[in-house]
């Protein structure tokens, strides 16, 4: 069975190519467009990891981040929170609500994939 990835960016490229991307690499992959949707279909869809956008309407990455956090049926969801927000406060904010990675754009595609591989093993 392969491995569930909810993709959470309001920027269309970015959703389109991550995807691509991920459905490549053999994952079942979701998208939700913001922060209300990406609660919506984290209960839905089941993912076993999340890719979640900062800056994003409805809700931000970070209520996003804290409000599954606090539901006890999310424990085992992985986030990498994926950002143009790369301050070190924000760094540290990200992964103080929960998240498991906080990785900046531009990324490299390959270390992301890498991330997610090590963080699903």
């Amino acid at each position: 069975m392969a491995h569930r990835i909810l993709i959470v960016d309001d920027e269309p490229n970015i959703v389109i190519s991550l995807e691509y991307l991920l459905k490549k690499e053999g994952f079942d992959v979701t998208v939700a467009t913001d922060g209300d949707a990406a609660l919506h279909k984290a209960t839905e869809f089941r993912p076993h990891l999340m890719l979640l956008d900062v800056m994003m309407p409805k809700k931000s990455g970070f209520e996003v981040c804290e409000l599954l956090r606090a539901d006890a049926t999310m424990a085992d969801l992985k986030i990498i929170m994926l950002t143009a927000k790369g301050r070190e406060t924000e760094v540290t904010k990200g992964l103080a609500l929960g998240a498991n990675a906080y990785i900046t754009k531009p990324f490299s595609t390959k270390d992301l994939v890498a991330q997610i591989k090590t963080l699903l093993a």
